[in-house]
């Protein structure tokens, strides 16, 4: 079994690199084209992974909506969903938000301490699971051993959806094996929003491996330089 999980990064941001509007409303970047596109992707994943702010801001249930990807998925001996995984350092979860509507209760990671803290509150929607702390100043959820953990439950393929902190997280880590990004013709243009990237610094710069496109958005695949 592999040490971890193949991971892939998969975000859609304006022309000029928000994530959203300032007013946090869930901007619309994707079109119809793209949303198909990423439903692909979920359904060749084992797992998908979002922040926990994530799920208060747009309460997203990160399925796959093809019926015939769901039965495709079902012939192979898969459930018709990826399992869906969150990382939180404070516990601030909904146990009511659509992250933990599906059958197959998630899985939600946690400092040691917010875990004891939480667990008996989402029981039995989610399995929470303690995960070690990096050093301080850091002092935020080991993605290494959070990785490994993944691998021993059989996720051989990750996608990681967001949000900002999660996806510079990965990068500054250098734990992503790709990076897929789709860029909206739209401009924000207002320092207040979001951007794409936050929590880390990149490590080290990224080679362009394609350019494809799926309706009005320019998709980027992007590897580990």
């Amino acid at each position: 079994m592999a040490q971890r999980p193949y991971v892939l990064l998969s975000a859609a941001m304006s022309a000029d690199g928000y994530i959203d509007d300032a007013a946090g409303h869930g901007l619309e970047l994707s079109d119809e084209a793209d949303w198909d596109r990423v439903d692909e992707l979920r359904a060749t994943s084992d797992a998908i992974m979002v922040g926990a702010r994530t799920i208060r801001a747009n309460n997203p249930r990160l399925l796959v909506k093809s019926p015939e990807r769901q039965r495709r998925r079902v012939a192979g001996g898969l459930p018709p969903h990826p399992r869906r995984v969150t990382v939180t350092g404070t516990g601030d979860l909904d146990p009511g938000a659509r992250f933990f509507a599906d059958p197959v209760p998630p899985l939600v990671y946690a400092p040691e301490t917010v875990a004891a803290r939480i667990t008996g509150a989402l029981w039995p929607t989610a399995v929470v699971v303690a995960v070690p702390a990096l050093p301080a100043p850091s002092g935020r959820a080991d993605l290494n051993w959070l990785l490994t953990d993944l691998a021993a439950r059989g996720v051989g393929r990750l996608m990681v959806e967001g949000g900002a902190t999660v996806l510079g997280q990965f990068l500054a880590a250098g734990l992503a094996d790709e990076f897929l990004l789709a860029v909206a013709p739209v401009f924000v243009a207002d320092a207040r929003a979001p951007r794409l990237l936050a929590g880390g610094a990149p490590a080290g710069r990224m080679r362009l491996a394609g350019l494809s496109q799926a309706g009005d958005m320019a998709v980027l695949r992007f590897l580990p330089g």
